[in-house]
């Protein structure tokens, strides 16, 4: 685990849409392609506003990314809710990304099928190779959630890759997420949090002891790649240790 503490706000969203275009590179040059699993919410849309900005626009071959959701809304594609929709309108647009690179979840099933087809379109797409993204993007919730691993549910039990479906008793909405052992398939998991907001959760991520059911971002550790935190100083604050 590699921690990067930035000054600001823009300086994280900077350093990660860096480090996104150095892996995108290496990932084509070697292999042709480079597939990333997207983040959803308000942080990481500044991050695509910025991949899309003609400050990193030209410095990807867009036409070699291949672009999945680590999670999604159980709602419509065109909902204000939908995960999706975000990133179609911060990044997929501006860029003319073409719909044979985007494979979103397919909302228009029930939760458990949604999840079900999403794992088939994943698997299809990695062939008979093991799926493993180049590139995991991920975000943290105010209680330690990522994806939409969220605390006491039972995918976070889950020992086989796959996706699964998530019902949040709380909110009473259905979630689908890429389960942690497929995130942890990946080669490259990035988190990106940012504001004093987050500065607890961080602290029960990185420091504290583990416990997977309050916790469960912990659940987060690449078998075989590198995770990357890019926080900035106030989301960092409670921290120990920022080495």
């Amino acid at each position: 685990m590699t921690l990067n503490i930035y000054n600001t706000e823009d300086e994280v969203l900077t350093g990660l849409a860096d480090h996104f275009v150095t892996l995108a590179t290496e990932a084509i040059n070697k292999n042709g392609k480079f597939s990333v699993a997207l983040s959803g919410g308000s942080s990481p849309k500044k991050l695509y506003e910025l991949l899309a900005s003609t400050t990193y626009a030209d410095q990807v071959n867009w036409e070699k990314v291949f672009f999945f959701f680590g999670d999604e809304r159980n709602v419509p594609h065109d909902h204000k809710d939908s995960n999706y929709l975000m990133a179609k309108k911060a990044l997929f647009e501006p860029l003319m990304i073409s719909p044979a690179q985007i494979f979103p979840v397919e909302t228009s099933f029930g939760p458990a099928e949604a999840a079900a087809k999403y794992w088939e379109v994943i698997s299809a797409f990695f062939d008979d190779d093991e799926a493993s993204f180049d590139l995991v993007l991920l975000g943290l919730g105010d209680n330690s959630h990522t994806a939409s691993l969220f605390p006491y549910t039972p995918v976070l039990h889950d020992r086989v890759p796959g996706v699964k479906e998530v019902w949040l008793e709380d909110q009473q909405v259905w979630r689908i997420t890429l389960n942690a052992p497929l995130i942890n398939d990946a080669a490259q998991i990035a988190f990106l949090v940012y504001g004093a907001g987050k500065a607890e959760a961080v602290k029960h991520i990185l420091e504290d002891d583990e416990d997977i059911e309050l916790y469960p971002a912990q659940l987060i550790d690449s078998i075989s790649g590198e995770v990357e935190w890019f926080v900035d100083e106030p989301a960092a604050a409670a921290l120990e240790s920022k080495e």
